[in-house]
């Protein structure tokens, strides 16, 4: 619904640090014995609301990180923050993962654990209460997150979309 418009086409002027969520080794038994490969899933962001994620497979560590940055930058969003946090309550749910974030006030920290810390670490937040429900499966976490963080609007888009002034959005 909402996440259509907030693509990133454009990132070469972007300032973007990568972050490692998780690493699988998968091995593949065949005929002349075990083949190991590597899986890694990696986090993108500027730290001032643009964030995106990539899965990077290959023979060796640092090679499957690197492809995890490159298909990280390929699919990048923009993230309403407001002073350090989001602007209102969202859930969100991918497969087995279901994400709950909520406000929170200056000095709070990122209360939130693993793979969404690192994601809205990445998005530039600093003060958020979070929790995961139901899989901790890192992949589904970072896109159940991602997909929340998507969902948010910040009051200038409210006004906009409904066709009314800033006053009447809050007032009512």
């Amino acid at each position: 619904m909402a996440g259509n418009n907030k693509r990133i086409r454009n990132n070469n002027d972007l300032e973007l640090k990568d972050r490692l969520v998780a690493i699988n080794r998968v091995t593949k038994v065949t005929k002349g014995g075990r083949t190991f490969s590597f899986s890694a899933i990696v986090v993108v962001g500027n730290e001032n609301g643009v964030v995106g994620w990539g899965l990077g497979k290959a023979g060796e560590v640092t090679t499957a990180i690197a492809k995890g940055v490159e298909a990280a930058k390929k699919n990048l969003v923009k993230v309403p923050i407001i002073n350090g946090t989001v602007p209102h309550e969202q859930l969100a749910r991918y497969g087995g993962a279901s994400v709950f974030m909520k406000p929170a006030s200056h000095g709070t920290g990122v209360k939130a654990g693993g793979a969404m810390r690192a994601v809205l670490e990445s998005v530039g937040v600093t003060d958020v209460l979070a929790k995961s429900k139901g899989s901790s499966n890192p992949h589904n976490l970072v896109k159940a997150t991602i997909e929340a963080l998507t969902e948010l609007r910040d009051a200038a888009t409210i006004a906009e979309q409904r066709g009314v002034s800033m006053e009447k959005v809050f007032n009512g």
